[in-house]
């Protein structure tokens, strides 16, 4: 199974982003910085400099998809998500 450490991170816009593709079609987004829902949102260069990450989830058709959220989650983003929350949802992806 792929986790959090499997996560490839580039800088991207003064911020940090990582995409990870699973075998079902979906795939993740896991942003950082200045302008990404992150702790701190400062521009850094590595995710060590960061306690929590911006998520997203998109689905086989390239689309945001909410599927893996909370049920009354109202955004196509997941805000403040710390490595432990995002390897959970990592988890549920690659269950489906």
């Amino acid at each position: 199974m792929k986790t959090f450490k499997d996560l490839v991170f580039k800088n991207k816009l003064g911020g940090i982003r990582a995409r990870m593709d699973f075998d079902n079609g979906f795939f993740l987004s896991v942003v950082a910085g200045e302008f990404a829902y992150s702790t701190p949102r400062k521009d850094k260069d590595s995710p060590d400099d960061f306690a929590s990450f911006e998520v997203a989830v998109f689905a086989p058709n390239g689309h945001f998809t909410r599927e893996f959220f909370p049920e009354d989650y109202p955004d196509d983003v997941l805000g403040y998500q710390d490595r432990d929350q995002i390897n959970a949802l990592m988890l549920l992806i690659q269950s489906k």
